[in-house]
């Protein structure tokens, strides 16, 4: 497996790494310090992830390492669209994902085809593309940060716990807009209960689901538990025998996380992670509650750099132009 780690100075392949590590020269100290955040570019919504970047850096002091991760063709624009705005100053180091690692291991659906494009599934691999960190920040590119980064990263995992997610359940401020739009927020949702495999797993229909768009991840956990490998083993389930689907609650990438993750994770804060602002293009939060929280996040078919959308001056206050001018904001008068 090669996933290739670039930054301002040198492009390596995944097998060198550890000869990277051995010339950093950042001392112990300051590596811990640092807060790395993946995110992910992808063709066509690179706008997201300049936006999702831009607020988490004007929002700290503390000293955040972007991991950009994208495939071989995105990850020049990316770079020069951050050298080239006032995104220069940040740290930041490229990843370029290989899709050849998926493999066999994605059953296709042609209902939501967005949610099978490879950098979905970057979440699954995070200790085979982030090395030197003990604790690791996973964002969707479809959010906005209003709070301090530093806050979501000191979320603690209890012991054995490799990850922690929203619950879906936790926050009653959203459950009106769950109701309304007909959202599911349980296991049912997302697995396919008339399976015998499912209901092997002995997990109740009516538990309460996660969402994975937000990870605050202890990597040592998730390799000590060889996480990776289990959602594989889901994946690959799932095209022998379609235990879930893209038609039911949410993707491809969401169900076996809930398999692996049941009852072994912690929870987020419920205001770092308000989602379902691109559920519906009718449906909106109060304004009060959207200043109160602390990040945002556009999960759903109606993103807020298309048209049409909820909410989009929350999200646009971050956004930063293309010095190239290919991607381009989708509005009314456009």
């Amino acid at each position: 497996m090669c996933f290739w780690i670039s930054d301002s100075s040198f492009c390596v392949c995944w097998q060198m790494w550890m000869y990277i590590r051995s010339v950093d020269l950042e001392s112990p100290m300051e590596m811990e310090e640092e807060i790395p955040v993946v995110i992910c570019a992808a063709a066509g919504r690179m706008g997201a992830t300049v936006a999702a970047i831009s607020s988490i850096y004007s929002n700290t002091e503390a000293n955040v390492l972007f991991y950009i991760v994208g495939l071989k063709n995105t990850i020049p624009h990316i770079r020069k669209w951050i050298e080239n705005s006032k995104l220069k100053e940040i740290k930041f180091k490229t990843v370029e994902f290989n899709p050849m690692v998926l493999k066999g291991k994605i059953r296709q659906d042609a209902s939501r085809p967005e949610l099978l494009q490879p950098l979905n599934f970057v979440r699954f691999y995070l200790p085979l593309l982030i090395q030197k960190h003990e604790k690791v920040i996973y964002l969707d590119d479809d959010i906005i940060v209003q709070g301090d980064i530093q806050e979501l990263y000191d979320t603690k995992l209890a012991p054995g716990h490799a990850a922690a997610f929203s619950d879906d359940c936790d926050l009653p401020s959203t459950h009106e807009m769950v109701r309304s739009v007909g959202m599911q927020n349980t296991y049912m949702g997302f697995l396919d209960y008339r399976k015998q495999a499912i209901r092997d797993l002995g997990i109740s229909p009516s538990t309460c689901s996660f969402n994975p768009g937000v990870i605050v991840a202890n990597m040592t956990e998730w390799k000590n538990q060889r996480l990776t490998k289990q959602l594989e083993k889901w994946m690959q389930r799932n095209v022998e025998e379609n235990l879930y689907s893209s038609t039911l609650g949410g993707g491809v990438a969401t169900s076996p996380m809930l398999i692996v993750f049941h009852g072994k994770h912690s929870t987020i804060n419920p205001m770092w992670h308000i989602r379902h602002l691109g559920w519906s293009p009718d449906t909106r939060y109060s304004e009060h509650f959207l200043q109160e929280a602390k990040l945002l996040h556009w999960n759903g078919r109606y993103k807020p750099w298309d048209y049409p959308s909820v909410h989009t001056d929350l999200w646009e206050n971050w956004f930063i132009p293309d010095p190239s001018g290919k991607f381009k904001l989708t509005r009314p008068d456009s």
